[in-house]
């Protein structure tokens, strides 16, 4: 289920049968055992029960809170040795069941139906428990035959219909028919007078929004004012976003009078889902500031929405609210802090993070070796790896990218190539685009064109254009410049609306000085509506994120900016800097080519850094393409010479440089 989705059923007589808190402390003492956390810990209680203690409350000093299969298993095993497994105690035991996945094995349905059926009174409550327990279809097939029943069945019933929805993940052909049934489900609430039941409302909305149909969704929503609460306003809001409305969310979030940390945390990740992280972090902060209390999915997506800016203290932002309100590092808020840390271009952090954990899964790791391989450390991400598959882990398709992705940043070529031919021998991976995009960029930047090339026609999928641009990519680096405009024009034919591969192949024409084939492209471009992106260099300074693009001068503070920018240059003058400008593809001279390169965006960026970060803290910059040569070159000579630390996330990896050193190596 989405966000707080289990509110849309009853609350439960579950947590009631089994009694309040201070009841099974008192249950517990009479019976001189530990609390029920620390009984709950063991695998099989072994302490002598009070036989007239109701069996009810004996559960819920026998059982965790959240409690599996096998727990009430054990519980039913020991209330028999006690002699207290009655037709009386089953529904509880029903009741305590939690919902069972879908494909199970026969004998894991088959308990709660014998529970159902030896109960001594098949009441409405047991009928509600076996619905709720049972996956798609079997609560369908039973409904029918159900000896009692009530509003809340048929809550039940349409929430297994959504769960199905939500496992299935709209597979083809399963929303049109679980659509169908869950109108009938509908027709049925209507008949028996049901339909105006709270529960049975929110369930409904939930089921129509969960399988896309938003008309009716609103439509059940709008019917009767009176009968909705913040359940059924977080039930549309859901709608919307499984859907992409995030306008319709917005109007309906900012329409409600009473919110609560689902209502936020929805609005949030609808915000991260539909690529505007900086509003979801907006959203994140006010929300902080109102005095809610954030839950695990609204600092998970917060955590995503920074990393995907890759603004550092945005990130700290969050995970200091997670550190003030105390709340456990649950796994998937590490792995989402590990990502953040790695992203946002603090490897140290994101290292802490990891080590910390008390408990990590799969993703987690992939988060870190992931992360290393983005900063260049590929002989730390392949050595976490070796450790990963040591601890018992199985990869994923995932890992295998990270780890691929590792040997490519640090030219890794013979371990690349044992690492793709494991993934498929021994885990059984098919090879998927992202994994050949690896071993064409490891082939490519290590001079080996023709075996990437030979890589790429024997591929058993169809190639991604963008594997040819990998090409094109390193034929420009290794000055391959035939090759290079050939793949250039096979490019520009199977990828017409991509403007890099017409920027790299007039690069290419430029390189060989041929200035009409660089006109003719950039016709070629302009009558096909297609333009160059264009560049920008992003940072963070007191709180305010600040962007810049080439030859940018609407930042308030461009005087400054450009007169910092003008000391940089002289200095580096100096230092025996000259400006590489092979990267101008324009037919001028090269005064105007210093001049255009001068500009560019992360210049400014770097300049704006030296006004205000203080000396000693780097400067961090983000960047939505790769830095060029020069670029790269001016920021390695500006550490040097001004022995500052400069921090570049750009369109593939990051660049950690001091000391007039890269952490790329010059391997980019």
């Amino acid at each position: 289920m989405g966000p707080g989705a289990h509110r849309l059923l009853p609350a439960g007589p579950t947590h009631l049968a089994f009694g309040g808190r201070r009841h099974r402390r008192r249950l517990a003492a009479s019976m001189q055992l530990e609390t029920p956390a620390a009984a709950a810990s063991r695998r099989a209680p072994t302490f002598q029960a009070n036989p007239a203690a109701d069996a009810r409350q004996l559960l819920g000093a026998l059982l965790p809170r959240c409690p599996a299969l096998r727990h009430v298993l054990q519980a039913h095993a020991r209330l028999a040795v006690l002699g207290l497994a009655t037709a009386r105690a089953l529904p509880y035991l029903l009741a305590a069941l939690p919902r069972l996945p879908p494909g199970g094995a026969e004998a894991c349905y088959s308990y709660p139906l014998s529970l159902f059926r030896r109960s001594s009174a098949a009441s409405a409550f047991a009928s509600n428990h076996l619905l709720r327990a049972l996956p798609h279809p079997l609560p369908l097939r039973l409904f029918p035959r159900l000896p009692r029943r009530n509003p809340h069945s048929f809550t039940f019933l349409l929430a297994s219909l959504s769960n199905h929805l939500l496992d299935a993940d709209h597979a083809v052909g399963s929303s049109s028919a679980s659509r169908f049934l869950g109108s009938h489900v509908h027709a049925l609430a209507v008949k028996a007078g049901a339909a105006g039941d709270l529960y049975v409302r929110n369930a409904l909305v939930h089921f129509y929004g969960v399988c896309g149909d938003v008309e009716a969704m609103r439509r059940l929503f709008d019917e009767l004012p009176l009968v909705r609460d913040v359940v059924t306003w977080n039930a549309v809001l859901v709608g919307y976003v499984r859907a992409g409305m995030m306008a319709h969310a917005r109007e309906l979030f900012d329409g409600m009078t009473v919110r609560d940390e689902v209502s936020w945390s929805t609005v949030i990740g609808g915000y991260v889902k539909e690529g505007e992280p900086e509003v979801a972090l907006r959203m994140f902060r006010n929300m902080v500031m109102q005095g809610l209390r954030a839950n695990e999915a609204s600092i998970v997506t917060a955590l995503s929405g920074a990393a995907q800016l890759g603004l550092l203290e945005q990130g700290k932002f969050v995970h200091e609210v997670v550190r003030r309100a105390k709340m456990t590092v649950s796994v998937n808020v590490g792995a989402a802090l590990v990502d953040m840390y790695s992203k946002c271009g603090s490897i140290e952090a994101a290292w802490e993070v990891f080590d910390a954990m008390p408990r990590r899964d799969v993703f987690a790791w992939n988060s870190m070796i992931c992360g290393l391989a983005s900063h260049g450390l590929g002989h730390d991400a392949v050595e976490l790896f070796d450790k990963f598959v040591t601890e018992g882990f199985c990869p994923t398709s995932i890992t295998f990218v990270g780890v691929l992705n590792a040997c490519s940043r640090t030219g890794l070529v013979d371990k690349g190539r044992w690492y793709f031919r494991l993934m498929s021998e021994k885990y059984g991976i098919d090879s998927e685009m992202e994994h050949y995009g690896c071993m064409v960029d490891l082939l490519s930047r290590a001079g080996l064109v023709q075996e990437a090339i030979e890589l790429i026609e024997g591929m058993h999928i169809v190639p991604d254009p963008v594997l040819w641009g990998t090409i094109l990519s390193a034929c420009k680096r290794h000055g391959l410049v035939d090759l290079g405009i050939t793949v250039g024009n096979k490019l520009i034919e199977l990828d017409p609306a991509h403007d890099g591969h017409y920027v790299l192949l007039a690069s290419m024409y430029a390189t060989a000085k041929k200035w009409d084939e660089v006109r003719k492209v950039r016709k070629l471009m302009s009558s096909r509506g297609t333009s160059k992106s264009a560049g920008w260099s992003m940072m963070e300074a007191r709180g305010t994120v600040h962007k810049f693009l080439v030859g940018d001068m609407d930042h308030k503070d461009s005087v400054q900016i450009y007169n910092m920018l003008g000391i940089i240059d002289r200095r580096l003058a100096e230092a025996g800097y000259v400006p590489n400008v092979s990267s101008v593809l324009h037919d001028i001279g090269d005064e105007e080519k210093v001049h255009a390169i001068k500009v560019h965006s992360e210049r400014l960026a770097i300049a704006y850094g030296f006004i205000v970060v203080e000396a000693g803290s780097p400067i961090r910059i983000v960047k939505n393409l790769s830095v060029c040569g020069d670029c790269h070159e001016f920021s390695k000579m500006v550490t040097k010479v001004f022995s500052r630390e400069i921090i570049v996330r750009d369109g593939s990896r990051f660049h950690h440089m001091k000391d007039g050193k890269c952490s790329c190596h010059d391997y980019w």
